[in-house]
């Protein structure tokens, strides 16, 4: 069945994105042919930023009525990102979200006011909708407000679900004196690594189990791809998202880390971009297509980073192992990660972080984190700082998305 679907996902694709098919000729698939010998997944071309960038960011602006575009950062030629979506693909964006909140939620859930606190692009922009159609009453806070006016739109609105970004909360919980009095009993997390420590002593302070929050995963390329199951204790792939993990050396970059693997997803909702093979440049560990409960399901157990040609050591250092080694010393901790003259610097604000702790994370990075010790052995890294900041604005930052890694 598999096989079908595939074969009109490919015409499809071919008949929205006209480059496709002489890309599916370079790779010997001819599509007047798939029917009677159909191609493995495997031979199909893969669509990587170099294939987006001469095909699909550069392409004239569509004029389809209905559409929706969402502008992203520049490309390596400067060209700004126009990503755009079908009425059909905001549909089916829209209930794979719904359906993933349900399955979490449970119809039970008892929810009947929830926050959505998100940068912009098309997790912000579909939100309300999204929990209106569960029947919560929903509002939104803009992330360009200071900081204060988010506790304060909590406070005042008293929210029992908050929807946002790691970074987001890291700074409500700062800027909170009593993150619990918020009341807040589920968190979805959209946007940004994190870590299942992290997520651990977040919950904690908010007054709340690591179960009530979801970690979501998507990209405005794709739209839903995964969440959590804390059932499984892995992220699961959205139905109608098929999954491969290849190695770095098959993509252009260097070697990666036991059991890590390049993601590349392919999705059978998504028409308006070209999400056959794509290339997602984050690296997952441990991915894994298992049956449960009379499904296959494609999942991996985390996402370590992100690999790109702007990362100079971006194909070693794993943002989640880091997390994970900071978070188990330090309940509060918030981190920046920064590479400078081939040193690693962990920023961290924390009431919890003396010498003696910074000491004990400063091991636990180089030798735990297998990849990073190697690096220092090499003179790769000359070693590792940590450095105490006292206030959250003594951290590295970008405009929305803070926890990444900084050059």
């Amino acid at each position: 069945m598999m096989e079908w679907k595939l074969n009109d996902q490919l015409r499809h694709i071919a008949r929205l994105h006209p480059w496709y098919e002489p890309l599916l000729r370079l790779s010997g698939i001819t599509l007047s042919e798939i029917d009677r010998s159909p191609p493995a997944l495997s031979q199909l071309p893969l669509i990587d930023t170099e294939a987006l960038e001469r095909h699909y960011y550069g392409q004239a602006e569509r004029t389809e009525s209905g559409l929706s575009v969402y502008r992203t950062s520049g490309t390596s030629t400067g060209i700004r990102k126009a990503i755009y979506y079908s009425p059909e693909d905001d549909r089916r964006y829209i209930e794979a979200k719904t359906a993933s909140y349900l399955n979490w939620l449970g119809n039970d859930h008892g929810i009947t006011r929830a926050m959505a606190d998100l940068g912009t692009g098309h997790a912000a922009s579909t939100a309300i909708a999204i929990f209106r159609d569960l029947g919560i009453e929903a509002e939104a806070i803009p992330f360009t407000a200071p900081v204060e006016e988010h506790v304060a739109r909590l406070a005042l609105y008293g929210p029992q679900l908050l929807y946002t970004m790691p970074s987001i909360l890291e700074a409500i919980a700062d800027a909170h004196p009593s993150p619990r009095s918020l009341r807040i009993r589920k968190i979805i997390l959209v946007g940004e690594l994190a870590s299942a420590e992290w997520q651990a002593n977040m919950a904690a302070r908010f007054g709340i189990g690591a179960s009530d929050v979801l970690d979501t995963y998507g990209s405005i390329e794709v739209g839903a791809i995964a969440a959590f199951s804390h059932e499984l204790g892995r992220y699961v792939l959205s139905e109608d998202v098929y999954g491969e993990s290849l190695p770095g050396e098959m993509l252009g970059y260097g070697p990666l880390g036991p059991g890590e693997g390049v993601l590349v997803l392919t999705s059978f909702s998504r028409t308006l971009f070209p999400a056959v093979r794509y290339v997602t440049c984050d690296v997952v560990r441990d991915f894994r297509i298992m049956a449960h409960e009379g499904r296959t399901l494609h999942t991996f157990a985390c996402i370590t980073k992100r690999i790109g040609p702007e990362l100079k050591h971006g194909e070693k250092i794993s943002l989640y192992d880091i997390e994970e080694a900071v978070n188990r010393h330090l309940r509060d901790a918030l981190l920046r990660v920064r590479v400078e003259s081939n040193k690693l610097r962990l920023y961290i604000k924390s009431s919890q972080l003396d010498e003696r702790t910074a000491a004990a994370i400063r091991y636990d990075v180089e030798h735990q984190i297998g990849d990073i010790g190697m690096m220092i052995r090499n003179r790769l890294l000359q070693g590792i700082e940590v450095i105490h900041v006292s206030g959250r604005d003594q951290l590295p930052a970008g405009a929305v998305k803070a926890k990444k890694l900084y050059q």
